[in-house]
């Protein structure tokens, strides 16, 4: 960061092997993504993880070959975002284009257009 004149952060990637950091918990509003590779063979206890970790819940992406897999995932994330997208980049809604709303603290505000039902 760099605060000499206003703030500013670098764009940041923060590996980690803890799967629930401050920075995966927590709203940031900057160029800062935190990457944990989750166990292959934890698929459920891995979705629990992520529908539990955040009180924040606006835009999620899915990415699977299997269909199973994106069902379950579906099914089990079901309040974890406002906004899903399968297999394509979760760059959030396009105000005006798309539907947008978020869910448990983040709820939906103004730029909330109509009722997100996804599933």
């Amino acid at each position: 960061g760099d605060d000499s004149k206003g703030y500013f952060i670098q764009p940041t990637i923060i590996p980690t092997e803890d799967p629930e950091p401050i920075t995966m918990k927590e709203e940031i509003f900057g160029p800062v993504i935190t990457i944990y590779v989750y166990d292959n063979a934890n698929y459920e206890k891995t979705l629990e993880l992520i529908n539990n970790t955040s009180a924040y819940a606006l835009t999620g992406s899915i990415f699977a070959a299997d269909r199973r897999a994106l069902l379950t995932a579906t099914n089990e994330l079901r309040n974890a975002a406002g906004n899903v997208y399968y297999n394509e980049k979760c760059t959030g809604a396009v105000v005006g284009q798309q539907l947008f709303g978020g869910g448990p603290t983040s709820g939906t505000n103004d730029k909330a257009e109509s009722i997100s039902i996804f599933y």
